[in-house]
């Protein structure tokens, strides 16, 4: 049996789209390197906004701050990886449960490093393109993967939970207002 994707009502989506510009805000100001909320804004956005929506948003944030930042050579492959990541979080998490969650946060975070750090070695020339290369350049990022899987666990977990603490605070203005009536 086929559920349908459940679509916020107008205040949550307002208080989604705000902790999403939040979290957008975060890679520009200072951060430990790799200690981003992009891959948490794709996995969020996938679970609680209308798909076009939860696409768009990380790429938006991505374009948007890479205009400040700098563009590279795997930008492509960087937003693609987004792209890919908030398309498994409108699938997997329909239903979102806390295993689920962070089963895909951290399968999210490892195919981030798999993809990006392979295009790393495939079309840059930091490495040889040999089999010890390819080998070098996931070892020699190992370092930020860890930063990778800390903030995307941390910021995964800060925007799911402010939008739970969000919801009630809705559900219980809603249950107030009715006995105000």
């Amino acid at each position: 049996m086929e559920v349908a994707i459940k679509r916020l009502p107008r205040a949550e989506l307002l208080v989604a789209l705000m902790l999403i510009g939040l979290g957008a805000g975060a890679r520009l100001v200072p951060h430990p390197a790799n200690f981003a909320p992009v891959t948490a804004i794709a996995l969020f956005g996938g679970a609680v906004l209308p798909r076009r929506w939860a696409v768009w948003v990380p790429l938006a944030v991505m374009i948007a701050s890479d205009l400040f930042i700098g563009f590279y050579d795997i930008m492509p492959i960087v937003w693609a990886c987004y792209v890919v990541i908030a398309l498994a979080s409108s699938t997997w998490l329909r239903r979102p449960s806390l295993l689920k969650g962070a089963a895909l946060t951290v399968g999210a975070s490892i195919f981030f490093f798999m993809v990006t750090n392979f295009a790393v070695w495939a079309f840059g020339g930091m490495y040889a393109h040999t089999a010890d290369g390819l080998a070098q350049c996931y070892v020699l990022a190992l370092p930020f993967f860890r930063s990778s899987l800390l903030s995307d666990l941390l910021y995964t977990g800060l925007l799911f939970g402010a939008l739970h603490y969000a919801r009630a605070g809705i559900v219980q203005l809603s249950v107030k207002a009715a006995y105000l009536r």
